[in-house]
């Protein structure tokens, strides 16, 4: 069996904040964050938490999906701002929806998370172990961006996205994931510093920093990649992708992405302009974003696509 959504939602903060509103508080302008990444605002939460966020994507998802929590044999929420380091937030999201039949479960594989997450289900449901699942992307980013950096804090924002899986006999055509350590350092964000009464200093909290020149290199190279191993593989033409569903990191990693596959830009849907980059929760928030513009019908094949720190990367190519 295969791994297919069944129903998809998404939630973001209600909270607006605009480049403008940005430009206030670092050296920046409208225009430069426009020009070098396409993004004209983000949402940031005012006070909902990650596993908030979650909750509500979810119950859209479940509530398109027309399945009640309580058939839900699984839960995997991707992210890489949790709201603790335990429990983790999908067993709050299970305590949260009320699916009491679930097994729950936090992955870290930061932007890529949505996929892994997708992909570790597929795997449960080809061995025949579960037959239902939530997989929740969903992030509060805005709590572990450092203010102050205008490089690092113009890109990012919160929101969450969920998707009910079936196990049916359509759905994921074919995957694949993959991880590269050596990368680690150009994206990263430290959870606590070391320290202890030994030490005599108190732990800090981290926040993120980024090379963002070495993470345009690798997206650029990654994404075609991935998305060409498996069209080849499958002896897919790209003539028959619908759409190339890829992580919104940057609207120029995706219009390089295009012309690397050349294909057009309309094959590539994007939201990053009113959502900014949300990591885990990019891809079921584009997904979510083209359901409700019924952009998708049964039997079109798309590609999602996504990377992240790790540094992480991963691809499905998948029949809605």
């Amino acid at each position: 069996m295969k791994a297919r959504i069944a129903g998809i939602g998404a939630y973001a903060p209600e909270r607006v904040v605009t480049n403008d509103q940005l430009s206030e508080i670092v050296d920046t302008s409208d225009e430069w964050i426009r020009s070098r990444t396409g993004i004209s605002e983000r949402r940031i939460s005012t006070g909902e938490t990650t596993r908030d966020l979650a909750a509500e994507a979810a119950r859209r998802a479940l509530k398109a999906a027309g399945v009640d929590a309580r058939e839900l044999d699984i839960i995997i929420l991707g992210t890489s701002s949790p709201d603790n380091n335990y429990p983790s937030d999908a067993c709050s999201v299970q305590a949260m929806i009320g699916a009491e039949n679930a097994v729950a479960f936090d992955i870290s594989a930061a932007c890529a998370g949505f996929i892994f997450a997708m992909n570790i289900v597929h795997g449960f449901f080809q061995a025949g172990i579960y037959k239902t699942a939530l997989i929740i992307g969903a992030e509060t980013l805005s709590k572990v961006t450092d203010w102050t950096d205008r490089g690092t804090c113009v890109l990012f924002g919160d929101g969450a996205g969920a998707a009910v899986l079936k196990a049916e006999e359509t759905g994921v055509v074919d995957m694949l994931m993959g991880s590269d350590g050596t990368k680690g350092p150009i994206l990263s964000c430290t959870s606590r510093t070391l320290g202890n009464f030994l030490t005599g200093t108190k732990p800090e909290l981290g926040l993120m920093t980024m090379d963002g020149q070495e993470v345009f290199r690798f997206a650029v190279k990654k994404v075609p990649e991935s998305i060409e191993i498996l069209l080849e593989r499958n002896h897919i033409s790209r003539e028959e992708i619908k759409y190339y569903v890829l992580h919104q990191a940057n609207e120029r990693i995706v219009e390089a992405a295009a012309r690397r596959l050349k294909e057009p830009m309309e094959k590539f849907p994007m939201t990053i302009s009113k959502y900014g980059n949300t990591s885990s929760a990019s891809i079921p928030l584009l997904l979510n974003d083209m359901a409700e513009k019924d952009m998708l019908q049964p039997g079109d094949k798309i590609i999602l696509s996504g990377f992240g720190a790790g540094m992480t990367w991963g691809a499905v190519l998948m029949e809605w």
